[in-house]
């Protein structure tokens, strides 16, 4: 029996991967830090807490567990600037994962983003790659980095645009070279993600979208 820390859990995947967390008798124990209500009631099995991402002084002694997921982000459009969604995809979340490490954490479950390069020319790309580079150099046991493509799913709140773009991001993925960009839903993220937290073998895995497909026992379309 394990417990499971979870930062993000109001979003597409979280969202997904709170609930199977919560049907799955490995975890029993689910710690949620969130800045709003997930909405879910489980006292037997659910923590939840309501946290300020800019004050850790408050929070970083509570993460403590087996595995940390961590699913949070969010857009430019929902962020306001550059700035703010770096503080969000970036900042907040190496915070989370350097507290947790610190406190004895030993597995790490990031879902990034495919592309994800520190030395991209695209903002989000390189944000996702930094991350990735900085959480790589923290002392947990396990890390596993999910790399999926564009993601599908009901959302909480929804994005209009990226609702359009799933049926020509399917099309586009079927040229050459552009597999890795086809869209993926995100019960099958998060189910990749348990499976991932799940496998024993120490040291660094990135999954990129292939590999996330497999991982949840799915097959890509």
């Amino acid at each position: 029996m394990q417990t499971a820390l979870l930062i993000g859990a109001t979003g597409l995947v979280g969202d997904n991967l709170l609930r199977q967390l919560l049907s799955d008798s490995r975890f029993d124990r689910i710690k949620v830090f969130t800045r709003r209500p997930t909405g879910y009631h489980n006292p037997d099995r659910l923590e939840e807490h309501l946290i300020d991402f800019e004050h850790p002084e408050h929070w970083q002694h509570l993460l403590s567990g087996d595995v940390l997921f961590s699913a949070l982000g969010t857009t430019l459009r929902q962020a306001g600037s550059a700035d703010a969604q770096y503080k969000v995809d970036y900042t907040y979340q190496f915070r989370v994962a350097e507290a947790a490490a610190q406190n004895g954490v030993k597995t790490y479950v990031l879902v990034s983003s495919a592309g994800a390069a520190a030395d991209s020319f695209v903002f989000y790309s390189r944000m996702k790659g930094k991350l990735e580079r900085d959480v790589k150099r923290l002392p947990f046991q396990r890390i596993r980095i999910m790399q999926p493509g564009m993601l599908a799913g009901h959302r909480h709140e929804p994005r209009l645009m990226e609702r359009l773009a799933l049926p020509l991001a399917a099309a586009v993925a079927q040229l050459p070279g552009l597999q890795q960009y086809r869209p993926i839903h995100g019960r099958e993220v998060a189910q990749a993600m348990i499976n991932a937290a799940l496998d024993e073998k120490p040291g660094v895995q990135t999954d990129t979208l292939e590999q996330v497909f497999q991982r949840a026992g799915s097959q890509p379309s």
